[in-house]
C-alpha cells in the first residue's frame, strides 16, 4: 500500500493587492508537513505552480527549500515529486535537482529530449512504500508548451491533440516497465475540458476560447489516479472520481473567495486505487466582501462597512473587497471608506466600481459596467472594439486576437 498526498498551485510569493503572503503560506506549509506526519504519507506530490512567478524572490525560493528540507528530515522514507507550472520557470525549478534529489525529491520542468527525439523515461518516477516496495510509476509531466508535445496532423485543436499523443506515448513507456501489482499515476499541470472556474476568475491564466483546453479522456482509464493542477478549484473532472484538481492553498482572487482549500490524499493497493479523502485547510485570512452580492449605492456601502467588527489583534484582518454602484465618479468615495475602517477589523483591497447607464433613449433598462481590472484582455479588445465601431468584433478578429493571446501567454514563461 502507499500514501500519495496530491496538492498544487501553491503560488509562493504571491502579494494579494499590494499585500505580501509570506505568512499566509508558511502557514499553509507548517499545516502540510503536519498532514505528511500524521497520515504517514509515502509521497508528496506538487502539480505545478510551486512560485507564482517565473523569476521568484530569494524569499520565496528560500521558503520552498526550507519547506522541502523539514519535510524530509521530519519523514525520512517520504518522497516528494514536483512538476513545474505555467508560472514557474522550468530550468530555474530544476537548477538544484542534484541537491534535491539528495533529499528524496524530483522536480520536473523541462521535457526532456535527445537530438529532437522525446525521452518519456525520463518523466517516469519510481514511487515507493514505506517498505521500500515499488508501488507505483509516476508520469510527471510539466506544463507542455509549444514544442514539448508531438506534432499531429489534425482538424481541430493542435495542443490537445499533441498533449494526448504525449500522454499515450508515455503510458506506453510506463506500462512496459509495471508489473500487474504495480499502479500508473499521473501528473499534468493543464485546463481539463469540463472543469468549473469561476466567472471572472483570471489569476489561473487559462487560454481564452479554450484554445489550450484538453480533454479527460487524454487519461486513459489504465492510470489508477491523475492529479491535475492549474485549476484553482478544486474539483474532480467531468465526473471522474480518479481525475481531480487538487486546488490552490490559498484564494488567488476575489473570485475564489467561496473555494475550499486543502490537499488530496490518495491510497493505492495492489496497482489499483483504493481510497481518495479529502483532506481541508483553512486559510490563515478570509475575504470579505461588502456587500456580498451585487455592487449598492455609496451610502449603503457606507452603513454596510460601520457595522463590520471592531479592529481585532488576535488574528489576521481579512483583506476586503468594496463594490459600489456609481452613476458618475465619486473622487472622495475612497476617502470615505478608508475613514470608516480605521478601526475596522478589515483591509482594503480594492474597491470595485460599477456604473449605471441606459441602454438606449427608449429604455428604462440599465447595465452595469465594471472597470478593467474585472475584465480578461478579450473583453477589453472586444469593448474597445464596440465602443468605437458600434458593432460586435468579427469572428475572424476574435480568432485572431486569441491566437496572438496564446502566443504571448506561452512565450512569458519560456
Amino acid at each position: 500500500m502507499i500514501r500519495i498526498l496530491h496538492t498544487a498551485d501553491w503560488h509562493l510569493g504571491q502579494s494579494f493587492f499590494g499585500f505580501e503572503r509570506t505568512e499566509e503560506h508558511q502557514h499553509f506549509l507548517d499545516w502540510l508537513t503536519v498532514e505528511v506526519k500524521q497520515n504517514s504519507i509515502d509521497v508528496l506530490i506538487v502539480a505545478g505552480d510551486v512560485f507564482d512567478v517565473s523569476n521568484p524572490s530569494a524569499a520565496s525560493q528560500r521558503m520552498f527549500y526550507r519547506f522541502v528540507s523539514r519535510v524530509t528530515t521530519e519523514n525520512p522514507l517520504l518522497q516528494l515529486v514536483v512538476v513545474a507550472g505555467n508560472h514557474d520557470s522550468a530550468a530555474r525549478l530544476e537548477a538544484p535537482l542534484p541537491l534535491l534529489q539528495e533529499m528524496r525529491t524530483e522536480i520536473k520542468g523541462v521535457v526532456p529530449k535527445k537530438e529532437g527525439v522525446l525521452l518519456y523515461d525520463d518523466l517516469i518516477v519510481e514511487l515507493k512504500n514505506a517498505d521500500g516496495e515499488l508501488e507505483a510509476l509516476c508520469m510527471a509531466v510539466p506544463f507542455l508548451r509549444q514544442g514539448d508535445y508531438p506534432s499531429v496532423e489534425t482538424e481541430g485543436n493542435p495542443y490537445a491533440a499533441g498533449v494526448k499523443e504525449f500522454y499515450k506515448q508515455l503510458l506506453e513507456h510506463a506500462l512496459l516497465r509495471k508489473s500487474d501489482k504495480q499502479a500508473v499515476v499521473a501528473i499534468g499541470h493543464l485546463q481539463a475540458t469540463g472543469s468549473e472556474i469561476a466567472e471572472r476568475d483570471y489569476s489561473e491564466r487559462t487560454i481564452i476560447g479554450g484554445l489550450e483546453c484538453v480533454s479527460p479522456e487524454v487519461f486513459d482509464e489504465r492510470i489508477a489516479y491523475t492529479a491535475l493542477g492549474h485549476i484553482h478549484k478544486a474539483q474532480r473532472v467531468s465526473g471522474r472520481e480518479n481525475v481531480r484538481y487538487a486546488g490552490s492553498p490559498l484564494p488567488m482572487s476575489f473570485a475564489e473567495r467561496n473555494y475550499k482549500h486543502g490537499a488530496m490524499l490518495v491510497t493505492l493497493a495492489d496497482g489499483k486505487l483504493q481510497s481518495i479523502e479529502r483532506r481541508e485547510y483553512t486559510p490563515l485570512v478570509a475575504l470579505l466582501s461588502v456587500p456580498v452580492g451585487e455592487a449598492v449605492s455609496p451610502e449603503e456601502v457606507l452603513e454596510l462597512l460601520r457595522s463590520l467588527p471592531a479592529r481585532s489583534n488576535s488574528n489576521l484582518a481579512p483583506y476586503l473587497e468594496v463594490k459600489v454602484l456609481l452613476t458618475e465618479p465619486e473622487p472622495t468615495f475612497r476617502n470615505q471608506v478608508e475613514e470608516v475602517l480605521q478601526d475596522k477589523h478589515a483591509r482594503l483591497a480594492r474597491i470595485v466600481s460599477a456604473y449605471r447607464k441606459e441602454q438606449d433613449s427608449d429604455s428604462t433598462e440599465q447595465q452595469m459596467t465594471e472597470g478593467l481590472e474585472a475584465m480578461n484582455p478579450l473583453q477589453i479588445a472586444q469593448s474597445t472594439f464596440e465602443r468605437i465601431y458600434q458593432t460586435e468584433m468579427p469572428d475572424d478578429m476574435v480568432a485572431l486576437f486569441q491566437e496572438a493571446y496564446q502566443a504571448l501567454s506561452v512565450g512569458d514563461n519560456q
